[in-house]
């Protein structure tokens, strides 16, 4: 689960927001991820949904918009250079890199997690290399979430 706002702890005010507003926003910071990353193949899109914050009460009603997808059936090698491009191009849109290194799965796969200015969305970016179990094919993972909010 990504980081985002709400999970600094409580203190911070959440804001009370229109949900469906919130879900378009992190659609479209979904859409301008996958600009970015200049990765032409098979994209796999649920749209954005809303789940609870897992930081809050379910009583408070506390939620986040998330956006998962993936883009498969590309060459891995155009895959790392989309990674590439997203370490050059966030930090020139105003995003903050905090994580660049592997994720903590066995296989290690290589992870951006990013901030966009003023914390409203986070984007999490996994490279996964084929592998024979599951017949899992290489895969760019998107997560695109919000930060925490009341619903309007």
């Amino acid at each position: 689960m990504l980081a985002v706002a709400c999970s600094n702890g409580k203190e911070a005010a959440v804001e009370t927001r229109d949900g469906d507003t919130v879900r378009a926003g992190v659609e479209r910071v979904s859409s301008r991820i996958l600009d970015i990353l200049d990765v032409k193949g098979e994209i796999t899109d649920t749209g954005a949904m809303t789940v609870r914050c897992s930081d809050y009460d379910p009583d408070e009603q506390v939620y986040r918009a998330r956006h998962p997808w993936s883009i498969y059936k590309t060459p891995f090698v155009d895959m790392e250079k989309g990674m590439d491009r997203l370490r050059a191009e966030l930090p020139k849109e105003g995003w903050k890199i905090v994580q660049d290194g592997v994720d903590g799965s066995k296989v290690k796969s290589p992870q951006i997690v990013a901030e966009s200015k003023g914390g409203e969305f986070a984007v999490d970016v996994r490279l996964h290399e084929a592998s024979e179990i599951g017949n899992a094919p290489d895969l760019l993972e998107v997560t695109v979430e919000s930060a925490c909010y009341r619903q309007k």
